[in-house]
């Protein structure tokens, strides 16, 4: 595929691939011509069936555990681009909350990017190119009940991510963050109806997102038209966060 934000010829990999919102951008990037391989911890059918569906590649990883991660980038082979979007919630009033919630958020979200990061920078600043995009939220930048776990997590991403483009971008590597708002996914429907219908009052565009709301964004950068943009925080939260 030729045109605007073409990823033609490019390798691509999304952690978390196999459904929801990670799903709907391996689809979307696939559209624009990259190769795109899956990263996954469970859900192995669904994730064949994406990888079959877009003519990709599908690999088991926990991106939790440094070795699996490493394992996950060095398989992928020499990726171009780098969608870190695995993640999971273990909500809960920070008095109640154990310690395995918050160390599991932790793992997963914010280690879990470190991890895949470390792995493919030595790569990407080789061939002096790349682009690396992290899932956060709007909740790493504005916090929400029941979430201390889960919001510390994303706000480490931005931070993470804005050293990481400062370190990387002499040798044209870009480092950039997505956070999406309320955004209707498996993952979201633990949330209670409460709180999503104060979510959902609170939003200037009067719904929920969608999977693919978020993938026109990932694919701009992804893609050499956002060639300036790095250690950016790209929101796409209906104006929830305002």
């Amino acid at each position: 595929m030729t045109g605007f934000c073409s990823l033609d010829g490019k390798l691509a990999l999304v952690t978390g691939g196999s459904r929801g919102i990670g799903r709907a951008i391996a689809e979307e990037l696939a559209r624009a011509g990259a190769t795109v391989v899956i990263g996954y911890r469970s859900g192995a059918d669904e994730a064949a069936e994406v990888a079959a569906a877009i003519g990709g590649r599908a690999i088991q990883a926990d991106v939790a555990d440094a070795a699996d991660a490493a394992r996950l980038i060095d398989e992928a082979g020499e990726l171009d681009v780098l969608v870190n979007n695995a993640g999971l919630i273990r909500d809960g009033l920070l008095m109640r909350m154990s310690d395995d919630d918050w160390q599991t958020v932790i793992d997963t979200n914010l280690s879990g990017t470190f991890y895949t990061c470390r792995a493919v920078a030595r790569g990407m600043l080789k061939r002096r190119g790349g682009s690396i995009i992290n899932v956060s939220s709007i909740v790493g930048i504005h916090g929400n009940l029941g979430q201390t776990n889960y919001s510390a997590s994303k706000a480490g991403i931005i931070g993470f991510t804005k050293s990481l483009a400062r370190e990387v971008g002499g040798r044209g590597v870009r480092a950039n963050v997505i956070a999406p708002g309320y955004v209707q996914t498996r993952l979201t429907e633990a949330i209670p109806e409460e709180m999503q219908q104060g979510m959902l009052a609170a939003t200037p565009l009067g719904r929920f997102g969608t999977p693919e709301d978020i993938t026109g964004a990932v694919r701009f950068l992804a893609s050499d038209e956002s060639s300036f943009v790095t250690g950016a925080v790209l929101v796409v939260d209906g104006g929830l966060g305002m």
